[in-house]
């Protein structure tokens, strides 16, 4: 695991020497950009707007621009020094349920491991705590010229630290409400209902990034000289005039083919008619013949019939 930053993890007056590595990875889709003319790459040049000269990396600082324009030079030394307690430890100042966190505030996830063997056993008995109590540690930590809020627990064998975004960062949702009075019927509840049943659990490990998996598919037909892969034609959109009609569509559009229930719906139908037939078939068994006859002595009747029909037979020749 690429350690991103290192330090301490303090629990009280246990300190737990540890390192933060990412725990998530991406396959984003990466472009250059190019010259059309020629293909060469473009590349970016830092200048100086007020004498034009390309500047290299040496030759560049930071500063902080007050709100009267005036800018205060501030250098990596200056940084380093700041007298932040949170620079090298994450110190758990209290605890949570995980479940009262906003999941708006939820950011960045990384692993939490420990950074020497002789950090496993207090390691590990936080991590233990953490389950058995069924809460969260709340801490703050720096990391990369900021300051976060960190959420850490437990999952399987190691401690996740989450970082969350400041209370103050969360805007206010009320702006993206809809506006004025909007009334749903009981009917159109039920209908929701009934396609959520119908769409049945969602399993996230089947879902794919298409968006990827299409450039791949595009880079390649056109690294083979074949013909690129094309959109079909796109499913007709626009404004719903009619919700109910919206919506009754859209749950026979999720039902199968076949039986007229959801995938979910049939398969809890079927479990709990699965001992009653199997009843019903045993009885049934049990009066039919193997010839699909109703009862034994319809069958035996019917195969003396039989017997009888090319005994005349023999007889006639």
């Amino acid at each position: 695991m690429r350690s991103v930053w290192s330090g301490n993890l303090a629990f009280g007056l246990v300190s737990i020497p540890v390192k933060l590595g990412s725990a998530v990875s991406t396959h984003k889709i990466s472009f250059r950009q190019i010259h059309l003319a020629d293909q060469g790459r473009v590349r970016y040049q830092k200048t100086c707007e007020l004498d034009e000269q390309v500047l290299d990396s040496s030759d560049i600082g930071r500063a902080y621009e007050t709100p009267d324009d005036q800018l205060v030079e501030v250098t990596d030394s200056d940084l380093k020094a700041l007298p932040l307690p949170t620079a090298k430890t994450i110190e758990v100042r209290g605890f949570v349920d995980t479940a009262s966190v906003d999941s708006m505030q939820l950011d960045t996830p990384y692993f939490l491991a420990p950074a020497s063997a002789g950090a496993n056993k207090p390691y590990v008995l936080m991590r233990e705590a953490l389950e058995r109590s069924g809460k969260a540690a709340i801490g703050k930590f720096a990391m990369r010229n900021s300051e976060h809020l960190a959420l850490i627990r437990p999952r399987d064998d190691v401690l996740m630290l989450q970082t969350l975004r400041w209370p103050d960062e969360l805007n206010n949702p009320a702006e993206a409400a809809p506006k004025g009075s909007v009334k749903i019927s009981d009917s159109e509840l039920k209908l929701a209902d009934t396609l959520i049943e119908a769409l049945g659990e969602a399993d996230l490990s089947a879902y794919r990034d298409e968006y990827a998996q299409a450039v791949e598919a595009l880079v390649t037909a056109k690294l083979e000289g074949a013909e690129p892969p094309t959109a079909g034609e796109e499913a007709g959109g626009g404004t719903v005039v009619d919700l109910m009609s919206a919506l009754r569509a859209s749950v026979e559009q999720a039902k199968p083919s076949s039986g007229g229930r959801s995938g979910a719906a049939a398969k809890r139908t079927a479990k709990k008619a699965a001992p009653g037939k199997r009843a019903a078939a045993k009885k049934t068994g049990a009066k039919s013949g193997t010839d699909g006859s109703a009862g034994t002595k319809e069958g035996a009747a019917k195969k003396t019939a039989a017997r009888k029909t090319a005994s005349s037979g023999r007889k006639a020749s």
